[in-house]
């Protein structure tokens, strides 16, 4: 059974609710005009699940908000002036004497309705242009980068994998002999999950009772995916679609699990949702601003919870003889994966080049082969993720780029102070813009 949370105090003043509420574990806050005016974007934006079912990510709220959206007919123009309606009342509230945080609130709201808009008018059909896009939805436009700086980049990954013929095959074939057997993968995860839980724990405090469930799935557009379902717990699915490199098992470990989503949705619930009853953070949007920070946090923070030589020391001696891999050639391959992940802006070039027209699915497929280095059947797997998520595709790099930029210019090189500054960007409401 679900929980009811802490919120439900403040969801029940503002609704005038006559029935009696325990408030042993509520919120102290008195309700604000913000409380109200969240308590109207959650419930609209529940109700425009029936426009665009991918638009909610998680919600953990109130059963009966969900059941009465799913209820509603109404139609997506009337919607979209509820939100409309929301975003000028939410502009309109003067908060110049509120703290910090209320103000950094407030500006995360804006932008969640902002991006909630546009996702009503490409329900409707409209597109913008990628970066239009990606500005409004996810608060940020990532840099251009051109051919020639990611040729710049090939160049040291064709001194690691030398030989004639083209050179996506033989990075591809190499990179086949470190494949998990399918027998295998569960023993792997498990040990590569527990390890970044294991290195979390030990800079950041979680609830006691927090866990997650893995799953392995197929048909999927994406590689791994965390759907957070509140009371600390997560759905972690892992899609066996095509083949899994031994490398992933960290890199999905850390990212969907500790310190990533898993983390994420943990301290969101549990420091907003939960100690300030601050609803609007019970459901989090695919598309919104807090999706740039979640996906960039998730991929910086498995830096943060290895540095390059602890992670090839724990993937030779644990997660290679658990996949039943030699480690002969392990530090080339080791060297080879820092090298590709140095053209993680190549899929945002081709991206923004097919999703606005200016390459054919033909020639995307070609130029992720050339650039990203990816196999025929990784390319083809990356452009339905193209189709499905648009601009999302700059929350990985240009998100991981953000949260280090943002962590270095607090911490230094501190890991220490990093991960201390890690846990207070993942437990505030933040937004893309304030970490630039």
């Amino acid at each position: 059974m679900r929980r009811v949370p802490a919120f439900r105090l403040a969801a029940c003043l503002l609704a005038s609710c006559g029935a009696e509420v325990d408030t042993a574990d509520t919120p102290s806050e008195v309700p604000t005009p913000l409380d109200g005016v969240a308590e109207q974007y959650v419930k609209t934006a529940l109700a425009f699940r029936r426009y665009d079912d991918s638009y909610v990510d998680a919600y953990y709220g109130s059963i009966a908000w969900s059941n009465e959206a799913e209820a509603r007919v109404v139609t997506l123009e009337e919607l979209k002036a509820e939100a409309e309606n929301q975003l000028a009342a939410l502009q309109a509230i003067d908060i110049s004497s509120d703290p910090e945080i209320v103000a950094a609130r407030k500006d995360g709201l804006e932008k969640r309705l902002q991006a909630l808009l546009l996702r009503m008018d490409m329900a409707a059909g409209s597109r913008l242009a990628f970066e239009d896009e990606s500005r409004t939805l996810f608060d940020a436009v990532a840099p251009v980068v051109d051919a020639a700086y990611l040729s710049d980049l090939i160049i040291e990954i064709q001194r690691l994998v030398p030989g004639e013929g083209d050179l996506s095959d033989r990075v591809n074939q190499f990179r086949s002999r470190f494949i998990i057997p399918s027998e295998r993968l569960a023993d792997v995860f498990d040990a590569a999950i527990e390890e970044c839980r294991r290195r979390t724990l030990e800079h950041m405090p979680l609830p006691a009772d927090e866990s997650f469930t893995i799953e392995y799935v197929t048909d999927q557009p994406w590689s791994g995916y965390n759907w957070y379902q509140g009371s600390s717990h997560s759905l972690i699915q892992i899609n066996t679609d095509l083949p899994i490199y031994i490398d992933r098992a960290i890199d999905l470990g850390c990212h969907e699990g500790y310190p990533g989503h898993h983390t994420y949705g943990v301290l969101m619930e549990t420091e907003l949702v939960d100690a300030r009853g601050w609803i609007e953070f019970a459901l989090s949007p695919l598309y919104g601003p807090l999706s740039l920070i979640s996906e960039g946090s998730a991929n910086y923070g498995t830096e943060l919870a290895f540095s390059d030589q602890e992670r090839g020391a724990f993937e030779k001696e644990v997660l290679f003889p658990l996949a039943g891999l030699g480690v002969e050639e392990a530090d080339r391959y080791h060297e080879l994966r820092d090298a590709l992940e140095d053209l993680r802006y190549a899929e945002v070039v081709i991206a923004r080049d097919y999703l606005d027209g200016d390459k054919t699915r033909a020639e995307a497929i070609v130029w992720l082969r050339e650039y990203a280095l990816l196999s025929e059947e990784r390319a083809s797997q990356r452009i339905r993720f193209f189709d499905t998520y648009r601009s999302y595709v700059i929350n990985y790099s240009f998100g991981r780029d953000l949260i280090e930029k943002y962590l270095v210019a607090r911490a230094g090189a501190d890991r220490a102070l990093q991960w201390r500054e890690f846990q207070g960007l993942l437990s505030r409401p933040m937004s893309p813009s304030d970490l630039q």
